[in-house]
């Protein structure tokens, strides 16, 4: 049992580290732009857009931070406009669904490419999904009042808890981060140890054998399917990875490589990311079942749109040729 703990800490502290050296850099960021007058600058340009997916300037800050930089870079990015961002449980699911579609897409499209799938091409089918979906959820929970208790961020960047501490500026901003990224350290142990404890139980592989005829019911190759699940479930590095690995052993066509990569783009880490998102205060239907079922119905179009004979098919050939 103590060599469990220790191995447990040591592997937490290697991811934390990793993290860390994404997290802080944004918070730094962060903090000069609003030292500097630039992130509310950066909010006055781009509320009209945020407005017609209702919601707040900041959440634009946090979400381009979350493409650019990944899940855990939009985290820090909220961390830091934690005291003035003011949400309900409604705009936090959006945002959360925005960030889950839509993250590390330099890093990560590079690897999709790198397994056979246009970069640009999957780069914009999340970018648009993720705006899409987040428009229709933004919408439908303010019309319906759907999720409308207010949410506070206080918690995450440590305004609450050291309150009463003394310091300004920069001291009371190394004092919320330091927390913050003491909270992540925390956040990341509690992770690792639950989804040990599913891999253990058995329930990690029982949801992978749930997901398998989804995934065939969305059009794709069955021999795909179980490597695209190892992505669904445990991220895009590791799915693309199989992907690569498997279409030297098994030949996999283009579209199928498409298809498969397309899946992993808009739903992958199912697990790890959707409990960080949820911790933040998003709705579980919002960000994990509206998710899976929005990108089963867009790769199932996909795979009918590509399929060999139809229409978009033949004009693709015949533009390459």
């Amino acid at each position: 049992m103590r060599a469990y703990a220790l191995a447990l800490l040591q592997r937490c502290w290697r991811m934390f580290v990793a993290v860390t050296k994404l997290m802080l850099p944004v918070m730094v960021v962060v903090q000069i732009g609003q030292q500097l007058g630039l992130v509310d600058r950066v909010g006055e340009l781009i509320a009209p857009a945020m407005a017609l997916l209702n919601l707040p300037p900041e959440a634009g800050i946090v979400w381009a931070a979350t493409v650019f930089t990944g899940i855990y870079g939009g985290i820090a990015s909220l961390a830091g406009l934690a005291a003035s961002i003011e949400m309900n449980a409604a705009q936090v699911s959006t945002l959360g669904a925005m960030m889950l579609f839509a993250h590390a897409i330099p890093v990560e499209q590079a690897i999709v490419r790198r397994a056979g799938a246009s970069f640009n091409t999957t780069a914009a089918l999340r970018l648009g999904t993720a705006i899409l979906y987040g428009t229709a959820v933004s919408w439908f929970c303010h019309l319906t009042g759907t999720l409308s208790q207010p949410m506070s961020f206080e918690w995450l960047g440590g305004s609450s808890v050291m309150s009463g501490t003394e310091g300004s500026g920069w001291m009371a901003w190394a004092q919320s981060t330091a927390f913050s990224l003491a909270l992540t350290f925390a956040v990341i142990v509690v992770l690792v140890l639950l989804l040990d404890i599913l891999d253990k139980l058995g329930i990690t592989r029982r949801i992978t054998t749930a997901m398998l005829p989804l995934l065939k019911l969305s059009g794709l190759d069955a021999r795909v399917a179980p490597v695209t699940t190892v992505g669904v479930l445990m991220g895009l590095t590791y799915g693309g990875a199989l992907i690569i690995e498997e279409a030297k052993k098994q030949n996999f066509s283009r579209r199928t490589r498409f298809l498969a990569l397309s899946w992993m783009s808009l739903s992958h880490g199912l697990i790890e990311d959707t409990l960080l998102i949820v911790a933040l205060g998003a709705d579980i239907w919002v960000v994990l079942v509206g998710r899976v079922l929005v990108t089963l119905v867009i790769i199932a179009l996909l795979a009918r749109l590509t399929r060999p004979g139809s229409k978009i098919r033949r004009e693709a050939q015949l533009a390459s040729n």
